[in-house]
């Protein structure tokens, strides 16, 4: 365990270079009995080498396993088994994770990223909270940033549904940041949430660190949902991220004349999923945990006796040729309907959002869909 987290505090020794120093080396203690030439061949600075050669921050990891035990805190190392699965499977997971609070009861649920822009508008607070709050609401964790803005709505609306959520930090455990969430943080603790960060102890808020933040937020989650960006926002790279690992990204679109919604209007146009409320995201996790969150509700065969649902009258040509290829009793994929209406993606895809606006049909997991009876 020290040998890891000494490892860890290691100047130059960031998550990918720890990856490359334990496949060449196998193990931590091996890494500090390696010579220097051996070193020098993985191409590590002149510090980070003398640094592994005096072995300087061991008696400084033992120091600090003990405080973040006597703060109720652990430590989580990369060959445990206590070790989040999600997070694992990224390239170059971090070797170390602080972490404090119910983080295993946080990991066994579902998690889902919510990450957004700082200077956020009331839309997109309110967003950030409505959503959180449902999803928390249905078990899902919220897994977030603590930043100001959307990440901290994201997190006051799964503490305020009774839910878990994940701050997962650009700091030490004990250096909460921003300031004024020293209180959340506490709410979060209390609810069973629980704080993670790949930092020691002491470590400050620079700008360097936060984007080791923000792949850890995607790392452990199915997916990631961008609620407001600009251009510039730090969001689009977890949504880069989310991307590489192989994570649904999807975001809530936003006012086109508001340069907060460049960076979610943006993602949607390249294919990211549009999200109107909670049930949007809970269908694209896993079919098993989908389906286990919204159950297709059982529909009542009509006797011989009921009246069929009648067509709407205000139907436009292509809702009207949606609507004759659905049922209210078997849910129809979009692949399905794409081939029996013979409607282009896009005219297909705009009659539905349309319909499901007017709450005519019902949007089920896996892209299928609906009459509602």
């Amino acid at each position: 365990m020290y040998e890891w987290i000494a490892l860890n505090m290691t100047p130059g020794v960031g998550p990918r270079a720890a990856t490359r120093l334990l496949e060449r080396f196998g193990s931590p203690s091996a890494v500090f009995s390696a010579t220097r030439t051996e070193l020098e061949m993985l191409r590590l600075g002149p510090e980070t080498i003398d640094s592994i050669l005096k072995n300087e921050f061991q008696e400084r990891a033992k120091r600090e396993l003990e405080m973040v035990k006597a703060d109720g805190g652990d430590v989580l190392i990369l060959d445990d088994g206590s070790y989040p699965a999600m997070l694992r499977e990224i390239d170059d997971p971090p070797p170390v994770l602080y972490v404090k609070g119910d983080w295993q009861a946080c990991f066994d649920q579902p998690c889902i990223g919510v990450v957004g822009s700082r200077n956020c508008s009331t839309y997109g607070q309110n967003s950030s909270e409505m959503l959180s709050r449902d999803l928390a609401k249905h078990g899902i964790t919220i897994v977030s940033g603590l930043a100001r803005g959307i990440d901290t709505a994201g997190h006051r609306g799964a503490v305020a549904a009774g839910g878990r959520t994940v701050a997962v930090m650009g700091t030490g455990l004990d250096n909460i940041y921003p300031k004024e969430n020293n209180g959340l943080v506490r709410e979060i603790l209390s609810g069973g949430g629980c704080l993670v960060t790949q930092f020691p102890l002491g470590t400050p808020p620079l700008p360097d660190h936060f984007p080791f933040r923000n792949r850890i937020i995607s790392g452990f989650s199915h997916g990631v949902l961008i609620i407001e960006a600009n251009e510039r926002s730090g969001s689009l790279i977890t949504a880069r991220l989310a991307s590489e690992q192989n994570r649904e990204v999807m975001a809530v679109p936003g006012n086109i004349t508001s340069s907060n919604s460049f960076g979610t209007n943006y993602l949607i146009k390249s294919g990211a999923k549009l999200v109107q409320h909670w049930q949007d995201v809970v269908a694209e996790l896993p079919s098993d945990i989908a389906a286990a969150i919204l159950p297709p509700k059982p529909e009542k065969r009509a006797s011989s006796s009921a009246q069929p649902t009648l067509m709407p009258a205000d139907l436009s040509d292509h809702e009207r040729t949606v609507w004759s290829q659905l049922s209210a009793e078997e849910p129809t994929h979009i692949d399905d309907l794409l081939e029996k209406t013979e409607l282009s993606f896009g005219d297909l895809n705009s009659a539905l959002v349309s319909m499901d606006i007017r709450d005519l049909i019902r949007v089920l997991p896996g892209k299928h869909y609906a009459r509602r009876a």
